[in-house]
């Protein structure tokens, strides 16, 4: 089985598949002549990823894949199909390393006792502010 380097992931390279077509971005005449227009599309299931990889893949791009399970690319800033091609590349490295790194874990922690004793004073002025604005019988007489 045949594999390709992108970034730091190594991917299978039949999952791997490129479209070409005219572009209407920058050229001139050219555009409407040779197809520059990158469509890079990667099979998610076929791409050899980690599970976990694969979740946050499918997070990060998640506008970007389809009901197919492709993650969809397209490049058309450049004059040159092998810009396009290697700008699209580049979009797919960015992505998969995006998504090799590992979340953060959050360790739980308890407010300190001085950040309780803020929020209680908070809570007390508050409530003294509201009960000054309260309508009270004594005050008709």
């Amino acid at each position: 089985m045949s594999s390709l380097v992108v970034g730091s992931t190594t991917l299978a390279a039949h999952s791997l598949s490129w479209k070409f077509h005219l572009s209407s971005g920058p050229g001139g005449t050219n555009a409407s002549k040779v197809a520059t227009a990158v469509e890079l599309r990667l099979e998610v299931n076929e791409a050899n990823l980690r599970p976990d990889v694969v979740s946050r893949l499918r997070e990060i791009a998640r506008s970007r894949i389809n009901l197919r399970d492709e993650l969809v690319i397209q490049a058309n800033k450049h004059r040159t199909q092998d810009r396009n091609r290697r700008a699209a590349l580049d979009r797919l490295a960015t992505l998969l390393d995006r998504a090799q790194e590992k979340p953060k874990v959050r360790i739980a922690t308890r407010p300190t006792g001085a950040s309780k004793r803020a929020r209680l004073n908070q809570k007390r002025r508050q409530s003294e502010k509201k009960q000054s604005r309260r309508f009270r019988s004594t005050d008709l007489d």
